[in-house]
């Protein structure tokens, strides 16, 4: 069986694509492909920052709230961090866990993080999106990787970026968008 391309039935209009070609790359982060825009009602984006560890850029976040509201513990949100630097499993599940107790929030068990988390590589984003005050799901390169529950976990994980002891002030203020 012989199949044939079909032909539209008009001719399409290059300047058409080219404009959403451009839409596109003006979209910040790749917004378009970001699980948070699929998961979360109404999401849009808050603010966006660079974490920077001595002088090292390590990631750039984004928040996504509903509608673009400024951040509230009550409601949903979603965070996409872009990766600028290779990190080891073993490295993403250390730091999160030092982090939490830092700030003095309760931590999964190490288990979980195991679970959800992996390497990562430059340019590789894994998203968080909060379903309710005990359950984030993660996904990796907009692949869903796990569901963590725990009591409180959107509190506790989520203020190592968004909290009031951040190890960066002025990264949260941004990333907040204050």
């Amino acid at each position: 069986m012989a199949y044939q391309r079909m032909n539209p039935p008009f001719p399409p209009r290059p300047s058409v694509y080219a404009a959403l070609a451009s839409l596109m790359l003006l979209l910040p982060g790749g917004l378009a492909a970001s699980p948070v825009l699929g998961v979360l009602n109404n999401a849009e984006l808050r603010g966006t920052a660079t974490f920077r560890y001595l002088g090292f850029p390590i990631y750039d976040a984004q928040l996504f709230t509903q509608g673009a509201a400024p951040l509230n513990w009550n409601q949903d949100f979603g965070l996409e961090l872009r990766y600028r630097r290779n990190l080891s499993k073993k490295a993403l599940v250390n730091s999160t866990l030092d982090e939490m107790r830092r700030i003095g929030r309760a931590a999964p068990v190490r288990a979980q993080l195991e679970v959800c988390f992996d390497a990562v590589s430059k340019g590789d984003r894994y998203v968080a999106i909060s379903q309710g005050p005990n359950k984030v799901g993660f996904w990796l390169n907009g692949q869903k990787v796990c569901t963590m529950s725990y009591p409180g976990i959107k509190r506790s994980f989520m203020s190592i970026f968004l909290g009031e002891n951040t190890r960066s002030a002025a990264f949260t203020q941004a990333l907040r968008g204050n």
